[in-house]
C-alpha cells in the first residue's frame, strides 16, 4: 500500500488553482501539472511502509492516527506561487499555505506517532504547500517563473480543516488514483 495523510481542500480553492494551472500551462508545457481534483495538503508521506496484508499494522497506523487531536481547527490561506528548491533550480512549483500553528503541530505530532512502527520520521522541517507541478529540467520555465513572480501575493482563498485524511495512492499511467481510507476528527470535543 502507498499511503499518505493529507487535509482536503474546499471547492473554491481547488477551482481557483485550477484556473491558475490552465493559465500558467500555456506559459509552459514541459511540466507535469497536478489535476486540480487530485489536489490535498499532506500531511505525512508514508509511502510503502505497510506491506498490503500486514493487517496488525495497518490497525496499528489507524489507531496512532486517531489520537491525533488538537484544541482547534486549522485555518489556513492559500497564497503565492513559488519553487523548490528555488527559482533558480525549480524542480518543483507551489502554492503557499499560511497555516494557524497547529497545522505545523498535527503533523509534528503524526511523525511522532508513526515512529514506533517503523515509519520513519521526514529529514526536512514541515512546509505546508499545494505541488501545482514538477519539472524534469529548467527548460522553457522562464515565462513560468516571471509569471509567478507576479503571483507572489495572489489570494486563493481561505480554509477551515477539522478532519484529516488517510489516503490510499494507486498508480497508473494516467497518474495516480487517490481513495480515501479513513477519517480523523482532529478537534477535541469539549469536555
Amino acid at each position: 500500500m502507498r499511503l499518505f495523510v493529507a487535509l482536503d481542500l474546499p471547492d473554491d480553492v481547488r477551482r481557483a488553482l485550477g484556473d491558475l494551472i490552465a493559465r500558467l500551462k500555456k506559459l509552459c508545457h514541459e511540466a507535469r501539472w497536478v489535476r486540480p481534483e487530485a489536489m490535498h495538503l499532506t500531511l505525512k508521506f508514508i509511502g510503502h511502509a505497510i506491506r498490503d496484508d500486514d493487517r496488525a499494522k495497518f490497525a496499528s497506523l489507524r489507531t496512532a492516527l486517531a489520537a491525533i487531536q488538537s484544541d482547534r481547527p486549522v485555518e489556513m490561506q492559500f497564497r503565492g506561487v513559488g519553487f523548490f528548491p528555488s527559482a533558480r533550480r525549480p524542480r518543483v512549483a507551489w502554492c503557499g499555505v499560511e497555516a494557524s500553528p497547529n497545522l505545523a503541530k498535527i503533523a509534528n505530532d503524526i511523525e511522532a506517532a508513526l515512529e514506533p512502527l517503523g515509519i520513519p520520521r521526514e529529514s526536512r522541517e514541515y512546509v505546508p504547500h499545494l505541488t501545482l507541478a514538477r519539472f524534469e529540467s529548467p527548460k522553457g520555465l522562464a515565462p513560468l517563473i516571471q509569471a509567478a513572480e507576479e503571483l507572489q501575493a495572489f489570494d486563493f482563498g481561505s480554509a477551515h480543516a477539522t478532519e484529516f485524511y488517510l489516503y490510499e495512492s494507486v498508480l497508473h499511467r494516467s497518474g495516480a488514483e487517490y481513495k480515501r481510507l479513513e477519517t480523523y476528527h482532529f478537534v477535541k470535543e469539549p469536555a
